[in-house]
């Protein structure tokens, strides 16, 4: 007989109070027996809720890494890197040769600078002091930014040299933060020169000479006449490229086309002069028709004369095609005169200190034909200070010589001219160039050998097979190797390689951005990590913004991967989850056993 009929003709063999006193007893131990089960299957079923993910989660969370979970710095690449310099020595940027190198915030300033004439700024006196003075040159600066030290001492020299002429001022951008913000100051130092409360950005030589020359043209004139043979010996003596004009008389239309003109130039100084024997001193001939008009330089080119028609417009196209030199040689001083030119567009020769006789008369004679088109750029590779790095930055190596084609910092491409360095190819290769016929020249480690490591090497010339196979989800760090943050990211980052190294549709890679590029892999600074999903790498990719921890890059994964994926945890993990889940599960049953007897028991004892 079953338990259920013995219990079903016990109630009905009873007695009406032996019965109902035994279907309380019933009752009871079905309700604890209820709560017993219930005890232990919720028990039970709160272990085993957690999905496989959770579990890896869990997993992963036990051994994580101890790093910032929220650490999202990385070392800029450009100039204007705010608030943190490089770990090393490494040439991240062409900005970087504009002169000196930013010091961290603890960094020696150097010697007091006199700074007696200079005006200190702040948001409750900044509009009423630019309301009062026509000109006023303002530098937001730093207090621990190397560029605004070096220039310190220029700028207090050049304010004492321009009082009664033009007021010069400097704003803590670290401190008044709302003028930083409402002249959308980027990058220190920044400077803007105010006329009438209108401002326009300085961009000028950072010295002493080159700002007051500077501000002098924009308050003044902009042209000053020469009378006499003293003056005229004076000025070619001192100067290093002047534009002079030739004219009958120092006053009228043909003086104020070329004041006009001289406003539009920055650095360049402008002269005029009636006299003969002065025109003579300056290379015009004296019976020439007037106005005439020349450009000296000391340098290769020694003299241009201009030949077009006397106005605003043609004498300041004239001067921005000669005032370069035919060939720039790259150092720190003229880094700013080559990447602040409007002229984006250059051709660079790199050639030894031993091979520079052989080739720059030749790259000299190609820039005559590119002139306002092209900025022609010589660099020194055995020059360690500065040749070498840069270089190494275009992917240059070796002693021989080589010429390159580069559109600039904002986009950044190169083109490599194959073949002979001689004229015609040079030529040639300039004017495809302008043309846009060229195919660009990425920089690339050798393919590695072997590349069966968690983490996939990237390199310049692998980076279309690995990153860009669509059958694949595709994690990318593009690292530098003296990178602290990259450094300190690599244990996570391997972690998370090695625990994801079975998901044959995941690739965990990483790129050394300092001597390997690609079009489609562009980064702000180091580590920039890029995802490139499956089946879209048409597309940009995806910039990585989560914590940085292992937890937080697999959820990323998990939500943005296009082909979905489950984390394979290891057998011994498992085993020892399993063990912990059952000796839980036996301490707990045991527990609600005993307890239900206990229960039982004083029942019984009550009843």
């Amino acid at each position: 007989m079953s338990p259920k009929s013995q219990i079903q003709l016990a109630v009905r063999t009873q007695s009406p109070a032996m019965a109902s006193r035994s279907l309380l007893i019933l009752s009871i131990t079905a309700l604890l027996l209820s709560t017993f089960i219930s005890s232990t299957y919720s028990s039970t079923e709160s272990t085993n809720k957690i999905d496989d993910a959770d579990e890896d989660l869990n997993f992963l969370i036990q051994q994580e890494p101890d790093s910032p979970s929220n650490d999202h710095h990385h070392h800029s690449s450009g100039e204007d890197a705010e608030f943190e310099e490089d770990e090393g020595g490494e040439f991240g940027s062409l900005d970087d040769f504009d002169g000196t190198d930013d010091a961290d915030h603890e960094s020696d300033s150097g010697p007091a600078v006199d700074e007696k004439d200079v005006v200190v700024l702040k948001e409750g006196n900044f509009s009423d002091f630019v309301e009062r003075n026509q000109f006023v040159m303002v530098e937001f600066y730093a207090p621990w930014c190397g560029h605004c030290q070096a220039l310190a001492p220029e700028y207090a020299a050049a304010a004492t040299e321009l009082k009664g002429v033009a007021a010069l001022a400097k704003i803590d951008a670290t401190e008044e933060n709302d003028l930083a913000q409402k002249f959308d100051v980027q990058g220190f130092p920044t400077v803007y020169f105010f006329i009438d409360g209108v401002h326009k950005a300085y961009n000028g030589l950072r010295t002493k000479e080159g700002i007051v020359a500077w501000v002098k043209k924009k308050t003044g004139p902009g042209i000053s006449n020469v009378t006499t043979i003293e003056d005229a010996e004076r000025i070619l003596n001192s100067e290093e490229k002047l534009v002079v004009g030739f004219l009958d008389s120092l006053v009228g239309p043909e003086s104020d086309e070329l004041s006009a003109a001289s406003r539009l130039e920055d650095d360049v100084n402008f002269y005029q002069t009636s006299s003969p024997d002065v025109a003579k001193l300056f290379h015009l001939d004296p019976k020439a028709k007037r106005p005439a008009l020349v450009m000296l330089k000391k340098e290769a080119e020694k003299l241009n004369h201009f030949d077009g028609q006397f106005i605003k417009s043609a004498i300041a196209e004239f001067v921005f095609g000669n005032k370069l030199p035919l060939v720039t040689p790259f150092t720190r001083e003229s880094a700013s005169l080559i990447f602040e030119n409007p002229i984006k567009k250059q051709l660079i020769l790199f050639a030894t200190s031993n091979n520079s006789e052989k080739f720059i008369p030749v790259f000299e004679e190609a820039a005559k034909h590119f002139k306002g088109k092209l900025i022609f750029v010589f660099v020194e590779m055995d020059n360690e200070d500065f040749g070498r790095p840069v270089s190494d930055y275009f992917g240059v190596s070796g002693d021989h010589p080589r010429v390159l084609a580069y559109t600039g910092n904002d986009d950044a491409k190169k083109f490599v001219l194959d073949g002979e360095l001689v004229l015609d190819n040079i030529k040639a290769f300039g004017n495809d160039f302008l043309e846009d016929k060229l195919k660009p020249f990425f920089k690339s480690d050798p393919i590695p050998e072997t590349n069966d490591g968690d983490v996939k090497i990237v390199v310049g010339n692998n980076f279309d097979d690995i990153v860009l196979d669509e059958s694949k989800d595709v994690l990318l760090e593009i690292y530098a190797p003296w990178c602290g943050h990259c450094q300190t990211l690599e244990p996570i980052y391997n972690k998370l390689a090695k625990h994801l190294g079975g998901i044959d549709s995941l690739v965990i890679a990483k790129m050394d951005g300092t001597t390997n590029e690609h079009p489609r892999a562009k980064a702000d600074g180091f580590p920039t990590l890029l995802f490139f999903p499956a089946g879209n790498k048409s597309f940009d990719p995806i910039t990585v913004e989560a914590d940085r921890t292992v937890v937080a890059f697999y959820k990323f994964l998990k939500k943005n991967a296009s082909i979905p994926f489950k984390l394979q945890r290891p057998a011994s993990s498992k085993s020892e989850d399993t063990d912990a889940t059952t000796t839980s599960h036996d301490s707990s049953a045991a527990s609600a056993t005993k307890s239900h007897e206990s229960s039982a028991t004083s029942a019984k004892d009550e009843l």
